[in-house]
């Protein structure tokens, strides 16, 4: 009877370490948040229509938490892309124009193109929103676009202060728990481009978007051996990295949702 009740406890032990989310629940807030300040009227109209009082930073998280339904397990590779080291822009760039299997590039890419189609029904309205909102914040966190030999750094074993943690999960979430913010504290403190930065980040294509991830990735992994063990130092170098990411992804999806909805 013991045994019954500890099992719940157990299944988390055993099954938390193995799964992570891009960002975690804050950081995709984060980006949601960034996002809804940089929305023209007339797109925050026509999400309200889709949404409802849900705002863009509470569906932002949605995509993960529908991991748990075993029948849209197909959609697990739409939030990451697999590169191999050492790519030239020019290499990125060929392999996401001519890679056929899924991953978030080409299904970011087909989300905006669905979500233009003005006679979409309203429930794949609601579906596809939620899920461009979460991928787009997903290709902006670099371990989303690294390795697949050892699945975006999750096979990459790093301490994190006094506890055992992996490269991808320092990343998800370690950082951004850190500054000890909420997800509106933390889009108000980063939240100030400039008008030149928003305009270029807005007019970049996707793939740009991809390539800048995948540069960080590989300097992440150069500076992140495994077995090492992080604490204040590293956040200390990669905060400001973290943030203009989360930056980066929130004014990037404020211009993909206007130029769907305008």
């Amino acid at each position: 009877m013991k045994l019954m009740k500890l099992f719940p406890f157990l299944f988390v032990l055993i099954v938390l370490p193995f799964t992570s989310h891009a960002w975690g629940t804050t950081g995709h807030r984060v980006v949601g948040e960034v996002a809804d300040a940089h929305l023209t009227s007339q797109a925050k109209k026509a999400i309200k229509a889709i949404l409802g009082n849900e705002s863009v930073a509470m569906v932002a998280n949605w995509a993960d938490f529908i991991k748990s339904d075993t029948t849209l397990k197909d959609l697990d590779p739409w939030h990451y892309v697999n590169l191999p080291d050492s790519l030239t822009r020019a290499d990125v760039q060929h392999f996401l124009s001519n890679d056929t299997a899924v991953n978030v590039y080409n299904k970011t890419m087909w989300l905006i193109k669905e979500l233009k189609n003005k006679k979409l029904p309203k429930d794949k309205q609601a579906f596809y929103l939620k899920l461009l909102i979460h991928f787009i914040g997903d290709i902006h966190q670099p371990m989303h676009t690294a390795r697949a030999t050892d699945r975006g750094g999750n096979s990459v074993k790093v301490g994190w202060f006094n506890e055992s943690s992996n490269l991808h999960t320092i990343w998800d979430t370690k950082l951004i728990d850190m500054q000890q913010l909420s997800y509106t504290e933390y889009a108000s403190w980063i939240n100030h481009p400039s008008i030149a930065d928003k305009t270029k980040w807005q007019k970049q294509p996707v793939s740009e978007w991809v390539w800048e991830s995948y540069q960080i990735s590989r300097t992440i992994y150069q500076k992140t051996p495994a077995d090492s063990r992080q604490s204040y130092r590293y956040n200390y170098e990669w905060i400001s990295t973290v943030n203009q990411q989360l930056l980066k992804g929130g004014v990037r999806l404020a211009g993909v949702l206007n130029d769907i909805f305008k």
